[in-house]
């Protein structure tokens, strides 16, 4: 691999990791705002997913999901 592959190569990580970021951020506004509209359940099956998800390829945004699962598991009405 030349130089020139490795550059590309980490230039393409970085795009993939600031996608990841940002639709991560995305998710997160929605499933906060699915909690809001009532269907907390929904949102925490879904937050919980997306956490493992992530867990292994980028821990701190799945801490992010893991945060919004505690938060949002107290309210359901199991």
């Amino acid at each position: 691999m030349t130089l020139s592959d490795r550059a590309a190569s980490a230039a393409n990580a970085a795009d993939v990791s600031v996608t990841t970021k940002r639709i991560s951020e995305i998710l997160l506004r929605s499933l906060t705002a699915l909690a809001s509209a009532g269907d907390v359940e929904a949102a925490c099956r879904l937050a919980g997913q997306a956490c493992i998800a992530l867990r292994h390829t980028d821990p701190a945004v799945a801490g992010r999901f893991n945060a919004l699962l505690h938060r949002l598991s107290p309210k359901l009405d199991w």
